[in-house]
This record gives C-alpha cells, structure tokens and sequence, in this order.
C-alpha cells in the first residue's frame, strides 16, 4: 500500500509553505495571489493528495460537514434543493448531512444537538415555524444558522442569515395572472396558516386580489391540512379540498395551491369530478417541481431558483467560516417567477357548477 499523501509532500510540490497549503483547504485563500491558490489545487490533483477530517476535527473540534435539515425529501422540491446544495458545498470541499424534521421543532432540535455533537457548526434549515425559540441556545453558542424558505421574524435568535424568495410577491404574481384572465371566483387552497410562508404567500393572494376590484371575503381558504401532516399527503389534500370547495357554495372557476404537489392533487380532485383543468377550472400551483412540466396538462406555478438560493445558502456558510463575520444578520430574498403552463386559461363563459 503506497504511503498516504502528506500535506508537507503537497507544499513542497505547489512550491509554497504548509501554511499556504491548509489556508487553501480551508478556505482562507481569498487574499492569496490567484495562480498561488491555482497552483496549490494542481499540486493536491496531482499528488490525488486526501486531508485528514478527522485530525482537524480533533485540532479544532469542528468538522467541515454542512448539515442540511429540510421538512420531507418525500415532497421532489426539497429532493431537488438537497441535491442543488449538496453539489455547491462539494465545490467548496464540504459534506452534506441531511436530516428530515417534518416540520417538528422536536425533530428540528434533535438534529441540531446531534449535529452540534459531531462538530458540525454550520445548518441550513429549512422551516416554516414561527418560532426558532427552540434553536436559541446553539446560535448564542456559535451555531452558523442558516434559514431557507423562512425570512428573519421578530424574537428570532440574533445573526441568524437567511435565504430565500419574496413569497408575498410569489402570492401576488399568482393572483394577478388569475384575474388578468378573467377569474373571479379564486380559491386558496393551503395548510395550516401557523407556518411562515404560507401566511406571506396568503398575503400576496389578499393584496392581488382587492387590487383586481375583488372582495376577498367572498373569496374561499381552504385550509384542511393539519400543522402536523406529513408532506405526502399533499396531493391527497388537494383532492379532499376540491371535494369540499365543489360540494359547499358556488364553486372557483380557479384555484391556487401551497405548491405542487398539493396543485397535483387539486388536479386529480377536478379530474374526479369529470372537469377540464385549465378550461373548466384553472390551477397554479407553487415551487416549479420537475413534474409539473411532464404532467399533462402541464402546470403553471410560481418558480423558487432553487440552484441559486442552494450557491447562495452555502457561499454564506464559506464567507461566515473565511471572515468569522457572526456579528450581523444577512437576508437575501430573491424574486419568484411565474412559469404559465397549460392548467390555466381564461374563465369559462359558462363556469361548472359541480
């Protein structure tokens, strides 16, 4: 067995010190002369030169490991952006571990301490809940917190970064292309109202809709899903919704869903019911899943950048452990896009009454 590669062989290869070199593998290269740091990379290629994780975890009692915890994998826009993450932290040199909270605070402090234990000192979570009372104690400990999907709220634990897109906009651009059409009769077909994001995107529906003239208590909130549902319940949700949107007061003529995967059940719901989608009744769903462009018909949503806000959510992480920069609090919030696909069109001239 050949003898494993040393840091010192790598230095005196690049023709640099041991310093240099460890600077490079830990990301403090950004003040380096730029064919130094490209030198120093040709060198660890060509010497196939691997660190040792765990004597640096030993000297500093950190690992460079980025813990990711999201609500399900089960639903594919949270499949995706585990993906899109995990690809960006590689090309930074660093792992990803994945937990799946469920949108429990329980399960969301669980991995925290287990990852906290492991030396894992950076987190992207991805949540809705209100309050991150429950994570407190580890960011005042040093815990590098990074929120996705989630802006800062009131009462959140100082330097906390977050990322994600203006959902109320998201909620608005939705709306208006729905009203632009000719629709009326809008229905908001959600979860619970206690998550964040919801209650934003819920706000933007609210605004487009009294923008367009409408009165918005007229307007049906189908809110059936319980806090604590698994996210594979989503399309099944979407069903029972239109089930009981068409057996209670005149039926929408359009309906807008939390994200896809419940916009997919709505789908099947007016299916069941012997209607068109996108003639007898419209839907646009939220996220822009691989799926909703194989479906047929296809179905217009409002797009999260996922592969930018997952670069984004890790250039935090490197640019918090180069500069140690913990003593303010970044929030990026991106523009959503409305992808118009086949499942909304203009209202019908004689709208189903189920």
């Amino acid at each position: 067995m050949a003898d494993k590669v040393t840091i010192q062989q790598v230095a005196a290869a690049a023709g640099v010190s041991t310093s240099t070199v460890s600077n490079v593998l830990n990301s403090r290269s950004d003040r380096m002369q730029p064919e130094t740091r490209d030198r120093v990379f040709a060198a660890i290629r060509a010497l196939d030169y691997r660190p040792n994780r765990a004597a640096r975890q030993l000297r500093t009692g950190q690992t460079k490991t980025i813990g990711l915890i999201v609500p399900s994998v089960s639903n594919p826009f949270w499949g995706a952006f585990a993906r899109e993450l995990e690809q960006a932290a590689l090309g930074h040199g660093y792992n990803v571990l994945l937990g799946n909270s469920e949108r429990d605070p329980g399960r969301e402090l669980g991995y925290v301490e287990e990852l906290w234990d492991n030396g894992v000192r950076d987190i992207v979570l991805c949540t809705s809940l209100p309050s991150l009372d429950h994570l407190a104690s580890f960011v005042e400990r040093g815990l590098n917190l990074i929120l996705f999907d989630r802006p800062v709220q009131p009462g959140d634990p100082p330097l906390v970064a977050s990322i994600g897109i203006d959902n109320h906009v998201g909620g608005s651009v939705a709306t208006s292309h729905l009203t632009g059409l000719g629709h009326r009769r809008i229905a908001f077909v959600s979860g619970s109202q206690r998550s964040v994001n919801r209650t934003v995107r819920h706000a933007g529906f609210l605004a487009a809709v009294q923008a367009a003239g409408l009165d918005a208590a007229e307007l049906p909130v189908w809110a059936g899903l319980p806090a604590d549902a698994d996210e594979l319940e989503a399309p099944e949700v979407g069903r029972r919704a239109v089930h009981d949107l068409f057996s209670a007061g005149p039926p929408p003529t359009a309906i807008i869903a939390i994200n896809d995967m419940t916009a997919l059940g709505v789908c099947k719901g007016i299916r069941d019911l012997g209607l068109g989608i996108g003639t007898d009744v419209s839907v646009v769903g939220f996220d822009d899943i691989p799926l909703a462009d194989l479906v047929s018909p296809s179905l217009t949503t409002v797009r999260q950048p996922i592969a930018r806000m997952a670069a984004l959510a890790v250039e935090q992480v490197v640019t918090r452990e180069r500069t140690d920069d913990r003593e303010s609090t970044h929030a990026i919030l991106l523009r959503p896009e409305l992808v118009v696909r086949d499942s909304t069109g203009a209202v019908p001239a004689d709208p189903a009454r189920g």
